[in-house]
């Protein structure tokens, strides 16, 4: 497996002439993209000398639950449906360009919302690290994400390992065994096996044994 170092040390090899590069960082729920994403742009910020990096989180997408129950989607929320995909793809679009300036939305986990325009991204920033559970699916509208990404890295996580990982969320959560057990299993896994299962390959391939 290749170490975050290794990875960093990739990406900032990578020709640089246009500025701005967008990297991808997407795996199944519970792989433990939001993890490695800090800490890659932690380090990647650490060895340019000055914070060009940092990470645009996919959740700040998530529609609102009350637009959600108007769709009927809402035991669904985490499915690739439950996004304002046309969003997220115009701001990639955006940020594509290397002098754009931008306000992006942060899905807040504890209170269950996105809070619009949360977060800024500054024409310093060169390096945009983009993760997110469908940023490498080959389904309409998700695919057109690869156009704007000049790396792709998938987490692989064994299947085990995500429901063990997805059922202590939802204890650390609050939530009783059973219902931490029903509410990964029922939604949580089912979009981790479509992640799996239809996703592009990707550039960079990190498999954890557990």
């Amino acid at each position: 497996m290749q170490t975050i170092e290794e990875l960093a040390a990739n990406i900032l090899s990578m020709d640089r002439s246009n500025q701005r590069l967008v990297i991808s960082i997407a795996g199944p729920p519970g792989s433990g993209k939001s993890t490695l994403s800090e800490s890659l742009c932690d380090l990647l910020n650490i060895q340019i000398g000055g914070e060009q990096a940092v990470v645009m989180p996919m959740d700040g997408y998530h529609l609102d639950n009350s637009v959600l129950e108007q769709k009927g989607l809402l035991s669904r929320k985490g499915a690739p449906e439950t996004f304002d995909v046309e969003s997220f793809l115009y701001d990639l679009y955006q940020l594509y360009k290397s002098d754009t300036e931008l306000t992006i939305p942060i899905f807040d986990r504890d209170k269950d919302y996105s809070i619009p325009c949360a977060k800024r991204i500054l024409k310093k920033h060169h390096l945009i690290l983009v993760e997110g559970n469908y940023l490498q699916l080959g389904d309409d509208p998700w695919h057109k994400a690869s156009d704007f990404m000049d790396l792709s890295v998938f987490l692989k996580v064994p299947m085990e390992t995500l429901e063990t990982r997805l059922i202590q969320r939802w204890l650390d959560y609050g939530l009783t065994k059973d219902a931490a057990v029903k509410r990964a299993l029922s939604n949580d896994i089912p979009n981790a096996n479509f992640v799996n299962s239809n996703s592009l390959p990707a550039d960079i391939i990190l498999e954890q044994d557990g």
